[in-house]
């Protein structure tokens, strides 16, 4: 999918034909046009801007980000990678998303190609790595925090504070209700969002980390009454979702905050870059789930995983070019420019977000971090906790199944190859 049409587009066709007949670098080399796929279309003209900054340094090199349907990306990335006219450069999922691509041999190990990643922690570096080898097959490129984000005139003009207890929550929703703002602005029809606001409102009461560490070896399960709670923890607060929640997508709960008829949003850090583009007066918040009644911790968690990596094509007919190119995004100058641009958390060593909420939901993520458990830990095999949790959910949701056979139905998938650890 080219990223200009149109005008635009012969633009950007006559600067690549251009180029093509300049030499690379100043030494006799034909110019590089290097296509880099990602699912993210919404950040097409933030990319632009960063990918600049390498083709200043590099004259002779252009870098064009090309970007899919994020629901259609992974079947079109996988097909993509098995010929060269795929991307030399791709956006790559984590975790257990990412191996089926280290499996067909789609991807050039990186790590004896980019010294920088020894710089990277080793819990950023598992995002990106084959769980087969060991080898690590992308550069990361953000961590990802979730969050309520909430309006601020919104809270003023009621007098509401951001909660650090339930109660104080449950006060503060229902003191919007009453004053007929929709407290929270959630979605159902789109279901990759279930599991994460199911994370924001539900990690307290199973447990965080703690219970990842018994699932990982054994001792612990979806059926178990710890997640079965916290599933229906979250599902408490449907009171104080839209009206026919059922039928609210995600681009429809993003519409009600940036407009100002909800007053909150439970979803990831990378909202704040969303909204603000929608909406460049809209002054945000955000704070993080107070432990339920029952919770298994009392400590208020920050759910977070790394989002992703970018890899090199082992089918790239400019792979060196390609290796220089993620070279530079594990640099601090790419790392700034990213969160500058896309006002995203960064996890190239040294680069400190600029922005305050950022910084806000960085360092509270690190005080008390909490798993993206369907996504990052249980996604390694087929099929994924994060599509059982996706379809499980809406079911709930929808009143086709209680917690307990939600969570049942993740297991039942997950059996058929998660072997816990010994």
């Amino acid at each position: 999918m080219p990223r200009k049409h149109g005008v635009m587009g012969a633009v950007a066709l006559l600067t690549v034909t251009l180029a093509a007949c300049a030499p690379g670098s100043g030494d006799g080399e034909e110019a590089v046009n290097l296509k880099v796929w990602g699912w993210r279309q919404e950040d097409v003209a933030a990319y632009n801007k960063i990918f600049q900054i390498y083709e200043d340094a590099h004259p002779g090199v252009t870098v064009e980000y090309l970007p899919y349907k994020a629901t259609e990306y992974d079947t079109i990335l996988k097909t993509g990678l098995t010929d060269a006219s795929g991307p030399d450069v791709a956006q790559l999922r984590s975790y257990g998303l990412l191996q089926p691509l280290v499996a067909s041999g789609g991807l050039v190990p990186l790590d004896d190609q980019v010294k920088e990643l020894s710089g990277f922690p080793a819990p950023v570096l598992d995002g990106a790595k084959g769980t087969s080898d060991g080898h690590v097959y992308g550069v990361p490129f953000a961590l990802q925090t979730l969050h309520v984000i909430y309006n601020k005139k919104i809270f003023d003009d009621n007098g509401i504070a951001a909660p650090t207890t339930w109660a104080d929550m449950i006060a503060a929703f229902d003191k919007l209700d009453k004053a007929k703002v929709v407290p929270l602005a959630s979605t159902v029809t789109d279901t990759w969002m279930l599991p994460i606001q199911h994370e924001i409102f539900g990690a307290t009461t199973y447990g965080g980390t703690d219970y990842l560490n018994k699932m990982l070896t054994g001792e612990a399960k979806f059926t178990d009454a710890p997640w079965v709670k916290s599933v229906e923890t979250w599902k408490s607060t449907d009171k104080y979702w839209p009206k026919q929640s059922s039928g609210v997508s995600y681009a429809d709960a993003q519409a009600l905050f940036t407009a100002g008829r909800a007053a909150m949003f439970p979803g990831g850090i990378w909202e704040l870059g969303v909204f603000g583009k929608a909406n460049p007066e809209l002054k945000m918040g955000i704070f993080n789930v107070p432990p339920a009644p029952g919770a298994a911790t009392d400590k208020t968690l920050v759910p977070g995983w790394v989002d992703g990596s970018f890899g090199v094509s082992a089918k790239s007919r400019q792979r060196e070019a390609a290796l220089d190119l993620v070279r530079w995004m594990a640099t601090p100058e790419f790392g700034r420019a990213y969160s500058s641009e896309l006002r995203q958390i960064s996890v190239v060593p040294g680069v400190e977000p600029q922005d305050a909420l950022l910084a806000q939901a960085l360092r509270e993520y690190q005080a008390n971090p909490s798993p993206y458990v369907t996504y990052a830990y249980f996604s390694g095999g087929t099929p994924t906790a994060w599509d059982l949790a996706s379809k499980a959910f809406s079911d709930y949701l929808l009143g086709r199944r209680d917690a307990a056979g939600a969570a049942g139905h993740i297991q039942q998938g997950v059996d058929q190859w998660f072997r816990p650890k010994k």
